[in-house]
This record gives C-alpha cells, structure tokens and sequence, in this order.
C-alpha cells in the first residue's frame, strides 16, 4: 500500500527567476517560455490545492526487499495547474525503483494553480509520499 501525503514546506519568500526550460521541463511548449520567476508559499503567495491525486505504485522488487518509508519531492506546479519540474528532495531507494515511482505518479498530479495578487503563478511544494507493506 501507498499512503500520500500532501505536505507543504511553506517559506515566507520568493525564489529568484529561474530559466523556463528547467522549471517546466517536461511540460510542452516550455521551451518557447519566457525566464520566469517560480514562488514559494507565503507573502502574498497562496498554495496550489490539490484536484487529482495519483498513488505511486509499489514495485515487485522493493515488496520483496520490504522496503518502506517515504520520499520526498520538490514539486513545481504551473500556472495552468500542471506539474512542472519534479525533483527527488529525500530519496527512499534508487536500487527497486520506488524514487522513480513516486516521481512518475506526482507527475500525473493536478491542482487549482497558486496565485500571487489574484494572478495565477508557478509555485514550488513539498510533496511526501510514502510507502507502507501490509
């Protein structure tokens, strides 16, 4: 069993301007975006709300191995609701494949985009998932 949490490390400032290829990779059309500036939680800023939740799948190997525990991802939500850019913050295990799994499942995520004066922007959260055997 997968158990997800949705976990928010809220700061009260902004992050710089970051190039859009990276903060959007995998996004399409990210290539064509303008440097945009990626914000953090607080200071005007209000938090991405979460519409579609997708569990991260427990592979054969690691059930076998009976690894638990959980893995954290930065997560960098658009302004169109999308995950952007997905990085593994506190890896769980690179050898059975959970870390990758826990990143293809946030990647499938959706949310109400965080706004900054009424505006929709791009916001960067904490996302723990974690992984329990029964």
């Amino acid at each position: 069993m997968v158990r997800v949490r949705f976990a928010i490390v809220a700061f009260a400032c902004a992050v710089a301007g970051v190039a859009a290829s990276s903060v959007f990779a995998g996004v399409p059309g990210a290539n064509s975006l303008p440097a945009q500036k990626v914000y953090r939680p607080g200071s005007g800023v209000t938090l991405p709300r979460v519409l579609k939740e997708v569990k991260a799948d427990y592979t054969e190997a690691a059930k076998e191995k009976g690894i638990v525990g959980f893995v954290w991802l930065e997560v960098v939500v658009t302004e169109a609701g999308d995950v952007g850019n997905v990085e593994v913050t506190q890896s769980l295990d690179k050898e059975y494949g959970l870390d990758e799994e826990a990143v293809k499942a946030a990647r499938q995520w959706k949310f109400e985009p965080g706004r900054k004066d009424g505006k929709a922007v791009p916001v960067v959260i904490t996302i723990e998932m974690t992984f329990t055997l029964r």
